[in-house]
């Protein structure tokens, strides 16, 4: 096969088959396909398309480009969730304990935050010690033992992946749902999982923008996950403002550790018991949706999920009393009195990176003390002077700027407005 021939193919809108993209994945792997080459493949698939059968044979080629675990001897149903990505979206955190004390086992292998929006790894390394580098053995033994162990993806997993992400990036290739689908699965697939939940995120601090689409993408997922042998479950929940109340990544901890304890944000409370219980009822520790919610509620309510969550903390080496704080803090107020209409996602979480809380690039280091805790959010009432927001910050000379994103973020009028809807739907 000739690489040129294959991206001509899919330039002219062709469908490619099963050996033709797994001839291209490999020899791009090799070292015979050059990045140019790929490139070209990758924009010739982001204004070609690619149906489900071609998205899966990308997805497949991979995931066989590294290793795949494989949980010999299974001693439970394993079960993972996966978010698209927001502002403020720390549910891992708090659904891997839950639904790992209810028996699942939850083997997460995470990713860190890129530009406005969070990484699950970003915020737990902002525990002091918390390890995310196990080799795939350890990951598996955690897996087991504790019930749940959160990684990030090693060489060995998808290696395929981290070399076209690199230059998705670098050639604004990054918008094409096959790419995304494929990208998301061959990690997911790697896992050694028997079913996965999607928290495909909508809205202006999502990845995907629009309701169309987040359903667009969701069910290609699915599609993927389903011909690949999984069950799959897909919740499009918003992400028009942020979710909970902190942003940025140790801020973020504690506010998962005030849910762990009862009480904590209730929309980032109802999107965790949400996935939680679409988790346990797909692992069929209960027989409907509601027992699954009560259920998660429950390890919640009787201290067992946030026990898990700090088994799981002590046995990858952290430190949960010693996080990290912010040498300084600002207020930010209201300039007039009213409702709060809107808070734009994506600028909070533009405000929170100014800070040093994010990366614009994947050398940038991260300030994890650093971030913004919301008082305020859409449909709350508020007066002249009243605090919408705290910031906490460790470079005065980045101050200016996030509070200038804050003052666009909010928009306060005289009109009342009721609570934004969490979820919008469950695909399956």
């Amino acid at each position: 096969m000739i690489p040129a021939e294959i991206i001509k193919k899919k330039r002219n809108g062709q469908k490619l088959s099963e050996s033709e993209i797994k001839f291209f994945i490999h020899d791009y792997m090799m070292g015979n396909v050059a990045d140019y080459q790929m490139s070209a493949f990758l924009m010739a698939t982001y204004f070609s398309g690619m149906d489900k059968k071609e998205t899966l044979h990308l997805t497949n080629a991979m995931l066989h480009s590294g290793s795949v675990i494989n949980f010999e001897n299974k001693v439970s149903h394993y079960v993972d969730k996966h978010s698209t990505g927001g502002v403020g979206d720390k549910t891992s955190l708090i659904i891997a304990p839950i639904v790992a004390v209810c028996g699942l086992k939850v083997p997460m292998i995470s990713g860190r935050g890129l530009g406005h929006t969070g990484g699950t790894l970003d915020k737990l390394e902002s525990i002091p010690g918390f390890n995310v580098w196990f080799d795939l053995n350890s990951f598996k033994t955690l897996v087991n033992s504790v019930g749940a162990c959160f990684i990030g993806q090693t060489k060995e997993i998808c290696p395929a992946d981290k070399k076209m992400y690199a230059l998705r990036d670098v050639t604004a290739t990054v918008e094409s749902i096959p790419l995304i689908c494929a990208s998301i699965m061959s990690k997911k697939l790697a896992e050694g999982i028997d079913s996965l939940v999607l928290d495909v995120k909508t809205g202006s601090g999502a990845f995907m923008k629009t309701m169309e689409d987040s359903i667009r993408l969701a069910r290609a997922l699915i599609e993927v996950g389903k011909l690949s042998g999984k069950k799959m479950v897909a919740v499009i929940s918003n992400m028009a403002q942020p979710l909970g109340y902190a942003v940025g990544n140790s801020l973020e901890v504690e506010e998962c550790l005030d849910v762990l304890s009862g009480s904590g944000p209730e929309d980032l409370k109802n999107l965790s018991i949400e996935l939680a219980a679409q988790m346990l009822l797909i692992g069929k520790k209960t027989k409907n949706i509601r027992a699954a919610k009560k259920l998660a509620l429950n390890k919640i309510t009787d201290g067992t999920a946030m026990n898990k969550f700090l088994e799981i903390i002590k046995y990858q080496g952290g430190d949960i009393a010693r996080l990290p704080k912010a040498r300084s803090q600002m207020d930010f107020r209201s300039s007039k009195s009213g409702y709060i209409q809107k808070l734009d996602a994506e600028k909070v979480g533009i405000a929170s990176l100014t800070l040093g809380a994010g990366r614009l690039r994947t050398e940038d280091k991260i300030d994890p003390s650093c971030g913004i805790l919301l008082h305020k959010k859409v449909g709350d009432s508020v007066v002249r002077g009243e605090v919408l927001a705290t910031v906490y910050y460790n470079n005065d000379l980045k101050l200016k700027s996030s509070l200038e994103l804050l003052n666009l973020a909010y928009v306060i009028g005289s009109k009342k407005v009721s609570r934004p809807k969490l979820v919008f739907k469950v695909l399956k």
